[in-house]
């Protein structure tokens, strides 16, 4: 297995003042990864050289550069525009082929606004459709793969990103797995991968405490889910999202490509990645 870490995963330590984007990139090449993924960040508001410099600094400290991944709402984004939406991501993609990565994450909508009718996912999958079918054909010609995440509460069932998938029907679009995101939407997540594991081009790990809804708010850190109950990012292999038993439902998929962590807990973020990386190792190679 080749194992990656996500830019995003440093939190702080990302800054400028900081590590910067080649800080981050030497410290995973220290750390031990195979490869980084990019997370849209303001380093990426350069130019088309910075960028291809970017990407060479890593590939340069045997890193292989995986994916970037980028915001988008093809239902509310650039003022509802939807071809103004299509081609601001299409220029995100132009900035993936500088950067010399493989894949795309893009999200798809935060949801339907301003209205009492027509929220349903199936109302306005064909839209969605339509703009993720558009994204796609373009990056296909810079020898790009697009996904969808589950990610964002609308967009985050595994039945919702299957049926999407399905109805771009593009060999050229798949879905970035979060393991743990799945939680958000209050699914288990065992069982939403092995619903998305087919549809896998590529695999975040990340993991989460969880507390009943009906119990008080935990404080700092926490965030609700879709129903109400109460998430806190983590240590991958310390929260409960069953990390060990979704990478044994991927392995036996077939899956192949790169286990990325994301880590966004409230411990230090060098710390987190860290172990986090020494689990995923653990637990991919005891499944």
């Amino acid at each position: 297995m080749k194992y990656c870490i996500n830019s995003y995963s440093f939190g702080h330590y990302g800054a400028a003042s900081e590590l910067g984007i080649y800080g981050m990139i030497e410290k995973a090449a220290a750390f031990g990864f195979d490869g980084i993924e990019f997370t849209e960040a303001d380093w990426l508001n350069t130019t088309d050289d910075e960028l291809r410099k970017i990407g060479d600094t890593a590939r340069e400290a045997g890193l292989a550069t995986v994916s970037l991944c980028v915001g988008a709402d093809f239902l509310n984004g650039s003022d509802g525009d939807l071809d103004r939406e299509v081609e601001r991501l299409c220029r995100l993609v132009d900035k993936a082929a500088c950067l010399g990565v493989g894949m795309m994450r893009h999200d798809v909508s935060s949801g339907v606004r301003g209205q009492t009718y027509g929220l349903g996912y199936a109302v306005v999958l064909p839209r969605l459709a339509e703009g993720c079918r558009r994204v796609t054909d373009y990056a296909a010609t810079k020898g790009i793969r697009t996904m969808t995440e589950n990610h964002g509460y609308f967009s985050q069932d595994a039945d919702r990103v299957a049926s999407l998938i399905d109805a771009v029907a593009s060999p050229n679009f798949g879905a970035l797995l979060d393991l743990g995101n799945f939680m958000c939407a209050d699914e288990k997540p065992p069982l939403s991968v092995s619903r998305l594991a087919p549809y896998a081009f590529h695999v975040h790990c990340k993991d989460f405490l969880y507390k009943k809804g009906s119990e008080p708010n935990p404080g700092a850190g926490w965030f609700r889910t879709r129903a109400g109950n109460y998430l806190r990012g983590t240590i991958v292999g310390h929260g409960t999202a069953d990390i060990p038993q979704s990478l044994g439902i991927l392995k036996r998929s077939g899956y192949a490509g790169f286990l990325s962590l994301e880590f966004e807990g409230v411990e230090d973020n060098l710390v987190g990645i860290r172990m986090g990386l020494d689990n995923m190792r653990r637990f991919w190679d005891n499944q």
